[in-house]
């Protein structure tokens, strides 16, 4: 399973109504897996995927809460499917880091 999160620590809320768009890396590029938005709590609780083991692309429309950062996009390995995959964004105006979460 693959979750996300935002928070806006400079309004120290939830992120909601964030664009979130999971791509998995392919032979012949990446390939869009599912495109969503953050819900009230910031979160995507399930990119309502099964990922197989290989690289993956987060990219975050971040425009509507950073003007310095318009997009974010975070690229991630997982190498056991059977794990949950939980990438938060925490994001202020001029600052963002992200980690793995549980």
């Amino acid at each position: 399973m693959i979750t996300t999160h935002v928070l806006d620590t400079a309004a120290g809320r939830p992120a909601a109504g964030i664009a979130v768009r999971l791509e998995a890396l392919e032979d012949t590029g990446w390939h869009t897996v599912r495109e969503t938005v953050t819900d009230d709590d910031g979160r995507v609780r399930d990119f309502q995927v099964s990922p197989a083991a290989g690289r993956y692309r987060l990219t975050f429309d971040t425009e509507s809460r950073s003007a310095f950062f318009p997009e974010i996009s975070v690229t991630f390995v997982v190498t056991d499917p059977s794990e949950h995959h939980h990438v938060p964004i925490l994001l202020s105006p001029f600052a963002f880091s992200t980690y793995r979460g549980s």
